[in-house]
């Protein structure tokens, strides 16, 4: 009854995780809350690197056809020039620019950045996601993919920098620095998450030794696969959600959770 019990607990921190992966509220400050709530504490990122790797499943799903027209269009101007192809050519150099900020700083500061995982400070970090949300509420850019510069891909980079402390949503942060910087709602949106899969594979690529080794400490194998399993579906359906949420211009509506939810924390937790 007991291995049961445990089985449901990850099979929920990954349906949890991958729901609050895609949107603005920070999936990775709601596993630091639930794991309190729950009293199941998980040492070290493994099981939050593998949960996201279900996360970045969905999202390459979701953006397949996005992906196919990159890659082939982007190789197709390396070869021919093609001027038609150059707009999907800087798109993915504009990612690659982008992944950098975050990419550096998870390797440099990855043990500080792990301390910072307290319930506390996740309850302060929620509250400023909810206050970055609110003043971009109403904004709707004209900027689309074909009008991104270097500098537009170096300060969403650095959102998603930012979005590495616990609390802060990288979604949240990567969608208001681009909307912050005119881009439009669509165009933000495919930037956040095609960012996310360098990001998240590379972490992936980083992380698998540890994975591997907690997994197999206790045999967690099955729980480890069925969070895994969990996270792609709900990340699935909760970013196919969010995109309607988005062309529906209710941002607000996450910033209200936001405040809640982190006052909430400060408060009792």
């Amino acid at each position: 009854m007991e291995e049961l019990w445990l089985l449901i607990k990850y099979l929920f921190l990954g349906i949890f995780q991958g729901f609050t992966e895609p949107i603005p509220i920070s999936s990775s400050g709601h596993l630091v809350i639930v794991q309190e709530l729950m009293d199941l504490h998980l040492e070290g990122l493994s099981f939050e690197v593998l949960v996201n790797f279900g996360s970045l499943v969905a999202v390459l799903i979701i953006y397949r056809d996005d992906l196919i027209r990159l890659v082939r269009n982007g190789v197709g101007y390396i070869i021919s020039k093609d001027t038609r192809q150059k707009e999907d050519f800087d798109f993915i150099i504009y990612l690659i620019i982008g992944t950098i900020p975050a990419g550096v700083l998870g390797i440099l500061l990855g043990d500080a950045i792990e301390s910072l995982s307290s319930v506390q400070t996740v309850g302060i970090t929620l509250i400023i996601t909810g206050i970055a949300l609110w003043l971009i509420r109403n904004l709707r850019g004209r900027k689309g993919d074909g009008q991104l510069t270097w500098k537009d891909a170096v300060i969403v980079g650095l959102g998603q920098a930012v979005a590495l402390i616990p609390g802060i949503s990288r979604s949240g942060a990567t969608i208001v620095a681009a909307m912050f910087l005119g881009m439009k709602q669509e165009t933000a949106l495919r930037f956040s998450f095609l960012l996310f899969i360098p990001v998240s594979l590379g972490t992936m690529l980083l992380s698998i030794e540890d994975v591997i080794a907690n997994a197999d400490s206790g045999n967690m194998w099955f729980a480890y696969a069925l969070a895994f399993a969990g996270s792609v579906v709900a990340s699935y359906f909760s970013l196919k959600w969010f995109m309607n949420i988005m062309a529906s211009g209710n941002l607000k509506y996450f910033a209200f959770y936001c405040f809640i939810v982190g006052g909430l924390v400060v408060l009792f937790l």
